[in-house]
């Protein structure tokens, strides 16, 4: 399998005039960063299909106990 070139330019500058302008898939909005390119969703629109997962410690409770005997 060779490498096939992408279909738009990642690492082109947005203010080339041979840059190929890339919109977001759901807002339409332009996007200026690599990584917003590349899976062509926005910052604010990526966090919307992929918000972040509950941290540990929120899942986490403090408990009453007795003091151990002899301590």
């Amino acid at each position: 399998m060779g490498e096939e070139p992408l279909a738009i330019e990642i690492d082109s500058a947005p203010g080339d005039p041979g840059a190929r302008r890339v919109r977001c898939r759901l807002c339409g909005r332009p996007l200026t960063g690599a990584a917003s390119r590349r899976t062509r969703l926005g910052p604010s629109c990526d966090a919307k299909l992929h918000p972040p997962g509950p941290e540990i410690r929120t899942r986490r409770h403090e408990v009453e106990q007795d003091t151990l005997p002899g301590v």
